[in-house]
């Protein structure tokens, strides 16, 4: 027994040893230099279980095992001298390291890139910047492309233009170009390029070269990638970063002196265009570098000033595998989770989220009371097959594929949302459900999907609206330029909207009724370069010419295949938000790679496991409520109260508004009556008796019913498809409307108003009290709570029924007007 412990201590010592064993590493480690005079940085560090937890690049000393192959001095700084193998030796007082370095064509003569070179350079400084001569009109007569996206005609404007006389091939330090911008002659923009600036020597060398263009075959840059890539660091510490690319060709060069810095989380890191890191704050933030359209990202971790047990990740509460990956991020950032939420708080957190709706009173105590273990699961399971279920998402999609009068006529209104709420209750998958919206054809009143079409008659909105709505990212930039936060071209963005260039519409044979049909051929023009653009989904080769296939087929095709990261995620995305009060990747339709998740392996994770349950959205609804990360109390502990990305407590939030609205309606027992419509132009309301009684704001498929309490509290407009349209915020008009609007006064004067049975049944005060907290709170008042209502209501005549009727009415006035009513918690 004792050798069997000895040997269990042994192993336990062995792999904290090993858990906890710091290198002292030079990042890269593997170094190639090609060409003259090639330049690079290094990064010396303590490395321990894959992160970098300490910089020593300024205390370490560097030397070249062989200086006739390369230099370095001591900033790390690494000097291509001739062609050769060396070592790069670091001394530290943590120990040493080496890096491995090659240099190839070193007496190569040296030709500079224009794309690759003169157009970083004159980004870096800013030259093509939105506010310079990168502007629409240019300034002070030199108009560039934007951050270089056009290099033909940037070097027609440097070469051509003005009589060429921006350069001077003779004499290049002669050139207006490098007189303005190192201040020689007057520059309204101030100096950019001192004459000792390396890039001052680039383009004097590129002009005396005969500013010549790049070559079709030159390398591009393929990968932008940032050292060191993960680091755990505490507040206070600094560091720089290196941001290098690689190319189409392997080569991979420091371009440090060329990219464009910034951080995710300035609060957490700031970062200058060096690359220089202030550790200012607790969580996570990533570095992003950009450059040539591509960008690298480098993760930051500073853990909370907090001690979790050793035993934490085996003992906390989990339920499922989102749990492991959120406890995985709490332990490395040091986070404790808040306890679990009672039974009480659970069940009406969950039926607001998932159907929009609060327990009724029953529901609430036959969940309470039920023993089983898995009663948790039974409730989830019971509520995903309820209509009220389908009436919530139902309305969430139709916010999101924006259905309303305001553009559409009421029977074409009908007809979409009859299709979404179908799909919805049939659980369609969302594949299909996106295929079958993306690929229709026929009357927009007989197949409700194709009036998606009429809202988008033009292709460039009809493009920017679908890659919003089904991938969560926005390409509008693209229109006119490259994206300057993501890798997209202007080129990719016009053969998008290639794939929707086919669409026809014409009048059917009915009043209202229009006709989707596509054409056997159709393209759109490159407005730049006035050439027919191939259809061509992102990162796919385009279709064949000549291919007279419905060009959606083949973008559907592409946008639900299995390897299609954009897809998935965002409707994950989408629907983690929606249960988790934050997006995994914030706001939901900014899908980007400058845009990084707060918890990259758990959005993969989730996305992985939505495709292998068929693209169910029951399924993932399900698991995500189920999770322990869901089902944490929204209190937080001593060491948690400033999280509010990484899910250590529930995210409180208001109340959407019509959700807030159909509260108010349950609470009274008095409906909401919806008979008027706004008119287009939305400055006068018609009335519309197309509504029954008794229906609920989450059953309306219009957006355009009019409601001056659903406008104040953030209804919204389903205008452009962007999740920014629903205001959450609080608001001064939202407390006025609560305090002196019609729609709660009314409904507390009303004779269905439920106080008015409750005076008749000769209700005690004390049940009056605790029935209203289990209808708005889904729980019984506190002896503080009672004792201080009982005090207001027995101020009341009791033998005059209206007196007590009106002192109910202020009972629930103030409840209804509580935090903890309009928030769910």
């Amino acid at each position: 027994m004792c050798k069997n412990l000895m040997i269990a201590v042994l192993v336990l010592f062995l792999g904290a040893s090993i858990v906890d064993a710091q290198q002292v590493r030079v990042l890269p480690e593997v170094i190639e230099l090609q060409g003259q005079g090639e330049l690079r940085s290094v990064f010396v560090g303590i490395v321990q279980d894959g992160s970098v937890v300490a910089d020593l690049s300024t205390a370490a000393d560097f030397n070249s095992s062989n200086v006739k192959v390369f230099t370095v001095d001591q900033t790390g700084k690494i000097k291509a001298v001739a062609d050769g193998e060396a070592v790069l030796q670091v001394k530290t007082k943590q120990g040493d390291a080496t890096a491995k370095v090659t240099v190839k064509n070193a007496l190569a003569p040296k030709k500079i890139s224009f794309e690759n070179e003169v157009i970083p350079a004159f980004t870096r400084a800013g030259c093509n910047s939105g506010s310079c001569h990168g502007a629409l009109a240019g300034k002070g007569g030199l108009k560039l492309s934007l951050r270089g996206y056009d290099p033909a005609a940037d070097l027609f404007v440097l070469t051509r233009q003005a009589n060429a006389r921006r350069v001077d091939w003779a004499n290049p330090d002669s050139s207006l170009l490098l007189a303005k911008a190192s201040l020689k002659l007057p520059h309204g923009g101030g100096k950019k390029l001192p004459i000792d600036h390396p890039d001052y020597k680039l383009l004097s060398d590129w002009i005396s070269q005969g500013t010549m263009p790049s070559s079709p075959d030159e390398p591009k840059v393929a990968a932008v990638e940032i050292i060191p890539s993960k680091l755990r660091l505490k507040s206070g510490d600094k560091f720089r970063m290196i941001a290098q690319a690689r190319y189409t060709d392997g080569r991979v060069r420091d371009v440090s002196h060329w990219a464009r810095f910034s951080s995710s989380e300035d609060l957490v890191a700031s970062v200058d265009q060096d690359g220089a890191v202030q550790v200012s704050g607790n969580g996570e933030a990533s570095v992003i570098a950009l450059f040539a359209n591509h960008a690298g990202l480098g993760s930051i971790v500073s853990p909370f000033a907090n001690k979790l047990p050793v035993d934490f990740l085996s003992s906390a509460p989990r339920n499922n595998f989102i749990d492991e990956f959120v406890l995985r991020k709490l332990q490395e950032l040091q986070l404790p989770p808040s306890g679990q939420t009672t039974d009480s708080q659970f069940i009406r957190r969950l039926f607001l989220d998932m159907a929009g709706i609060l327990p009724t009173e029953k529901e609430l105590d036959d969940f309470v009371k039920d023993t089983r273990l898995n009663k948790r699961e039974l409730i989830v399971d019971s509520l995903l097959k309820r209509p009220e279920t389908t009436d919530y998402w139902a309305y969430k999609w139709s916010d999101m594929l924006l259905i309303s009068t305001r553009n559409l006529n009421q029977q074409a209104v009908w007809a979409f949302y009859q299709f979404v709420r179908k799909s919805v209750a049939d659980n369609l998958p969302w594949d299909q459900f996106a295929q079958s919206l993306l690929t229709v054809k026929g009357s927009n009143l007989n197949k409700g999907a194709a009036n998606y079409f009429v809202l988008h008659k033009d292709v460039t909105d009809l493009m920017e609206t679908t890659a919003v709505t089904f991938m969560g990212m926005s390409l509008t930039c693209a229109r006119c330029h490259n994206h300057p936060m993501e890798k997209w071209t202007q080129d990719q963005y016009w053969g998008m909207a290639s794939l929707f260039a086919r669409i026809g519409i014409k009048n059917g044979d009915v009043a209202n009724e229009i006709i989707i049909e596509t054409y056997p051929v159709g393209e759109v023009l490159h407005p730049r370069k006035g050439v027919a653009m191939p259809a061509t989904p992102l990162d796919a080769p385009p279709m064949k010419a000549g291919n007279s296939e419905d060009p959606r087929l083949v973008f559907s095709q592409w946008l639900t295949a299995k390897e299609n990261p954009f897809f998935s995620r965002a409707i994950v995305n989408r629907v983690w938000r929606n249960f988790m009060g934050r997006g995994l990747i914030e706001a939901e339709d900014d899908l980007r790679v400058t845009n990084p998740a707060s918890n990259p392996a758990l959005l993969d994770a989730l996305a992985e496991d939505f495709i292998k349950d068929g693209y169910d959205m029951k399924k993932l609804m399900r698991k995500i409520v189920l999770s322990a990360a869901y089902q944490r109390s929204s209190m937080p502990n001593s060491m948690n109260e400033n999280d509010d990305r990484f899910y250590s407590k529930f995210l409180p939030r208001r109340l959407k508004a019509e959700i807030l609205l159909d509260a108010c309606s349950e609470v009274t027992g008095v409906p909401t009556p919806f008979n008027q419509i706004l008119s287009r132009a939305g400055d006068a309301k018609t009335a519309y008796a197309g509504y029954p009684k008794g229906l609920r704001a989450l059953q309306l498929p219009d957006a355009s019913v009019a409601s001056r309490f659903l406008d104040a509290f953030g209804r919204p407009e389903r205008a452009q498809a962007c999740s920014c349209e629903r205001q959450q915020d609080s608001s001064v008009g939202q407390a006025l409307h609560v305090f002196n609007g019609n729609t709660l006064n009314e409904k507390l004067r009303s004779m269905d108003f439920v106080a008015v049975k409750w005076v008749g049944d000769n209700l005690s005060n004390s049940m009056i009290i605790e029935r209203v907290f289990l209808r708005a709170l889904s729980r019984k008042p506190n002896a503080d709570e009672l004792s201080r209502f009982l005090k207001i209501m027995a101020e009341a005549d009791p033998k005059d029924p209206k007196s007590k009727q009106e002192s109910i009415e202020d009972l629930v006035w103030a409840v209804l007007t509580s935090k903890e009513f309009v928030f769910n918690h």
